[in-house]
């Protein structure tokens, strides 16, 4: 079919636009379908009014369960499960379409780390900038950081995520599309901190309620990609106290030092042990406020934690971010949403839950 293309420039940068946002790639299940419209309106809303959405668990021990050493090492990263699609790529096109506002942006705030001693001493790298390679320095990151597994449309699959400080002390953070993608909630969804080669060494944390930013539930907009659960307790423990918990840092600004970290499944990589890239942010410059880094992480890290003042000594640092999602065109960047004041929204909704 011969393609018409239009002189206006309305109409070319509407056609540059398309054109771009059909290379996008998401790092941990979206490849195209992270840019994709909900509701009339949604796409942006950054209102103090709009709800954080959640969805609670009915069964966590039976999702604990279910989650054997064989479903573990079995279960697929989530970019691999709806990448590609002609549908998601349509959704794309149309959010490039509709410009998104700024990411709200308050004062800094941050929460320190709660780092209970359980981990192993320290024999930091020293490796900065680093674009991927197993995580070797032990510290608190090897018992906060963690596999999450669900369901997700019948199938079973992988991101990852973090533990952090919080009131409850049971409160994970992890991507948006990995606690909801293309309008349903993920179920059987469980954290294992310390996950290594199939292995538990921290027990099977079963979410009781998943949430995500209100931007998230409503329309899957990229710029929001941050998702959060609470977990039951384990064994009458909850978790921070099992494992101790990361710090948070909200609206830091772009261009920092960071470190990333998470558990990518696809090739190269394959689920088995704790991955890490470091290096300086830059700004996206292109079609989301998100941070980027040279990464070359794959599915199954999204949700994976990004740090600032990150400690190699210790392990510990506070989150600033969690790897989201890249661009085909360019390899081996990964991207993590901004943690503005909506971010900042979820957590506090998590802790208090």
């Amino acid at each position: 079919m011969r393609r018409i293309v239009s002189t206006s420039t309305g109409a070319r940068r509407r056609g540059a636009s398309r054109a771009v946002a059909g290379a996008l790639t998401a790092a941990g299940a979206l490849l195209v379908s992270a840019l994709q419209t909900g509701p009339a309106g949604a796409v942006g809303t950054s209102g103090a009014a709009a709800a954080t959405g959640s969805r609670p668990v009915a069964s966590p021990s039976a999702a604990a369960d279910f989650w054997t050493a064989e479903r573990m090492r079995e279960a697929t990263p989530l970019d691999l499960l709806s990448a590609g699609t002609k549908a998601s790529a349509r959704r794309s096109g149309k959010a490039a379409d509709t410009a998104s506002p700024s990411v709200r942006r308050g004062p800094e705030r941050t929460v320190r780390p709660t780092l209970p001693g359980t981990g192993a001493a320290a024999h930091a790298p020293k490796s900065f900038p680093q674009a991927g390679g197993p995580w070797t320095g032990g510290g608190a990151v090897t018992n906060t950081a963690g596999r999450v597994f669900f369901t997700y449309q019948g199938r079973t699959a992988s991101c990852s995520g973090n533990a952090v400080t919080s009131a409850n002390k049971s409160t994970v953070i992890t991507a948006g599309h990995c606690v909801k993608l293309n309008g349903a909630w993920h179920t059987d969804w469980v954290f294992v901190p310390g996950y290594h080669d199939g292995q538990a060494p921290y027990g099977k944390w079963a979410a009781s309620k998943t949430l995500s930013t209100p931007q998230w539930t409503a329309s899957e907009d990229i710029n929001y990609d941050v998702g959060a659960a609470v977990v039951a307790p384990v064994g009458g423990q909850r978790l921070t106290d099992a494992v101790g918990g990361q710090g948070l840092a909200f609206n830091t600004g772009y261009n920092k030092p960071m470190y990333a970290f998470g558990y990518p499944a696809a090739a190269p990589y394959d689920g088995s042990k704790l991955i890490y890239c470091s290096g300086n942010t830059i700004k996206d410059p292109l079609f989301s406020k998100d941070h980027g880094m040279s990464c070359n992480m794959t599915g199954g890290s999204s949700g994976g934690p990004w740090f600032t003042q990150f400690d190699e000594a210790t392990g510990a640092g506070l989150q600033s971010s969690v790897n989201s999602f890249g661009y085909t065109f360019l390899p081996n960047t990964m991207f993590g949403p901004y943690f503005g004041d909506d971010a900042e929204n979820l957590y506090n909704e998590a802790q208090s839950s």
